[in-house]
């Protein structure tokens, strides 16, 4: 189940609302900073659609989602329940065609979800306009953030020029939190496996590499990953107190 974030709005005050020329120069710029500020994916995230909505002119809420083909639009991320409700109003219905168009373009907007009988699921949340915008994309999936607004025609040229700016800081926030996230899991993983060779080293009374070995054959044997494998062995020995002790 997606997770909630919850960010204080107050957070954006010192940001100038719909900034223009010089301002939104200094605007993305601090926006840039807070997102790279964020330690985790989901943080950045998180932070993205908050200052969607207080970047971005007409936009009132906003939500990111990860689409994968043939799939519904899974939220990873929104600015209140109104975003959650537009997707869960998705479930048991064939997706509305704006979804299948980022596939092959990186901005898709409705207009007026009123007059656009395949989006009655907005209208009926009282969201007239969407500004989707991508943020990733492979064959397999793309992660996409979507403002949304009451109005109708909220958002004009200016608005997505805005939007394509914001997101591409996004992007790059994102792509910077991924990375610190995966050499972070990467250090975890050698620790780990690092504890689970020394354990079986002690028990076996073999070298490194014997250790090594023996625990890649296990992976292998039983089609477990190294990295589970080797928490199982560090938690059963932590459970024995240790052994050889």
């Amino acid at each position: 189940m997606p997770k909630r974030f919850v960010v204080a709005a107050s957070e954006f005050s010192d940001l100038p609302r719909f900034a223009g020329g010089f301002d939104l120069a200094e605007a993305l710029t601090e926006a840039a900073q807070q997102l790279h500020e964020t330690p985790t994916p989901h943080g950045t995230l998180r932070t993205a659609v908050q200052l969607a909505v207080h970047l971005m002119p007409g936009a009132e809420h906003a939500g990111v989602s990860v689409i994968e083909r043939s799939n519904r639009p899974r939220t990873l991320a929104w600015t209140d329940e109104v975003v959650r409700s537009a997707e869960a109003h998705q479930q048991g219905r064939e997706p509305h065609p704006h979804w299948d168009r980022l596939w092959s373009s990186p901005v898709v907007r409705i207009e007026d979800s009123e007059a656009d009988g395949g989006a009655d699921a907005l209208s009926a949340l009282g969201l007239r306009s969407a500004l989707s915008l991508r943020l990733r994309a492979d064959r397999r999936r793309i992660t996409v953030l979507t403002a949304y607004a009451s109005k109708p025609r909220a958002f004009d040229d200016a608005a997505t020029r805005i939007g394509r700016l914001f997101t591409a800081h996004v992007s790059i926030a994102l792509d910077s939190a991924t990375t610190r996230e995966q050499l972070t899991e990467a250090m975890r993983t050698r620790d780990l496996i690092g504890q689970a060779t020394g354990i079986l080293m002690e028990r076996l009374n073999i070298d490194a590499a014997g250790a090594f070995e023996s625990l890649v054959r296990a992976s292998q044997r039983e089609n477990v990953k190294l990295r589970d494998l080797a928490r199982r062995i560090v938690d059963a020995n932590d459970t024995t107190g240790g052994a050889g002790r």
